[in-house]
């Protein structure tokens, strides 16, 4: 059955077989793949693997800090829990899904933070039915993500975890440092985790502010910060190939423009950093012009030429999709977005061919 999103471990089931085929490796109990190999998944091999007679290619998944995918992997072979902390947009959950994959074989064991998350959504609750029927039993309690990861011995991801409530976060103390759940409704209701269980969380910087996590619970993390990415080729990259993925699973086939994405990364990582190419200082908007942003950018660009103009992108899309991400926290912002244009863009326009052409698309922003 065909999925929108389907998961890590299905989008690259064939990568993870050709790995665990050939993984030799020490690997710690119940991991599917050994720490080089998950590494290996997330970053890609130079050279394709042999499965079955055939060459599969490992492709790289992950853009940034090489020697922080290597900390993480370590992190969740020992006894402390995963911290992927960050601006929005930095690949935090991507990552945690692709850990979860090539560790646990599975991606989708998540608990949701939000500010209504509860103790019941983080441990367990019970069939209200059964248990009137019954009275409190095993067969009664309705199992959570976290209650299932320390069952079988797989990761559990934790979404967004400072947006829950303070004292919904210090539910994870206990469970890191002993590895135990207690259901106290229950005789000898002690769950223990098997080995493999840990849990990898995130969050992003702009609401740490919300529900800072307590001191204690920090403790029991290894905090990895990831750092949007910094480099316009680097940018690009992961524009064109999650763009191609999600135009492909929208059944769009057709060809990205590599020079337009260059538009576009150059764009937004000016933007991001306050700083062009040529080292002049600019305004950056209160919105986080992400990578992830980005791509959301180009696809819409993308899709309404194609639906709208039967065209494969035009700058003209590219513009008018790019108003709705710059003015997305304050509409001012557009004045920034206005500014860039007619000082960075238009002066690149006097030699660079499709700078012009996009500068002529400044009659959008207003």
């Amino acid at each position: 059955m065909e999925t929108m999103k389907p998961p890590m471990e299905k989008l690259y089931e064939k990568e993870l077989q050709a790995l665990q085929a050939n993984d030799t490796g020490a690997k710690p109990p119940n991991w599917l793949l050994g720490p080089k190999s998950v590494r290996d998944f997330i970053l890609g091999t130079e050279k394709p693997l042999e499965l079955h007679g055939e060459q599969v290619t490992i492709s790289k998944k992950f853009y940034g800090d090489d020697v922080l995918i290597e900390r993480a992997i370590v992190a969740l072979a020992g006894n402390r829990g995963l911290m992927l902390v960050g601006e929005p947009g930095t690949a935090k959950t991507m990552l945690s899904e692709l850990l979860s994959a090539a560790i646990s074989g599975t991606s989708t064991n998540t608990i949701q933070g939000t500010a209504g998350t509860t103790e019941d959504m983080i441990k367990y609750s019970w069939n209200y039915a059964m248990l009137l029927d019954k009275g409190p039993s095993l067969e009664a309690l309705v199992p959570s993500p976290l209650y299932t990861g320390m069952k079988k011995g797989i990761l559990t991801r934790f979404e967004e975890i400072t947006r829950c409530p303070y004292e919904v976060q210090d539910v994870l103390i206990s469970i890191l440092s002993d590895k135990v759940m207690n259901i106290p409704e229950l005789e000898d209701g002690i769950l223990f985790a098997k080995p493999g269980f840990n849990i990898i969380a995130t969050a992003n910087v702009r609401d740490k502010g919300v529900n800072e996590m307590s001191s204690a619970l920090k403790r029991r993390f290894n905090f990895e910060t990831i750092f949007p990415i910094n480099h316009v080729i680097m940018e690009a990259q992961i524009i064109e190939a999650q763009s191609k993925n999600i135009l492909q699973q929208s059944g769009i086939e057709i060809e990205v423009d590599q020079n337009v994405i260059e538009v576009l990364a150059t764009t937004f990582l000016e933007l991001r950093t306050g700083e062009t190419k040529e080292g002049y200082k600019i305004d950056t908007p209160q919105t986080v012009m992400s990578t992830a942003e980005a791509v959301s950018v180009y696809v819409q660009s993308a899709m309404s030429s194609y639906f709208y103009d039967n065209k494969p992108i035009s700058l003209e899309r590219l513009v008018q999709n790019m108003l709705g991400a710059v003015a997305k926290e304050n509409h001012k912002d557009i004045n920034v977005l206005n500014t860039y244009f007619s000082k960075v863009v238009k002066e690149r326009a006097k030699e660079e061919g499709l700078w012009k052409a996009y500068y002529n698309e400044k009659k959008w922003i207003r």
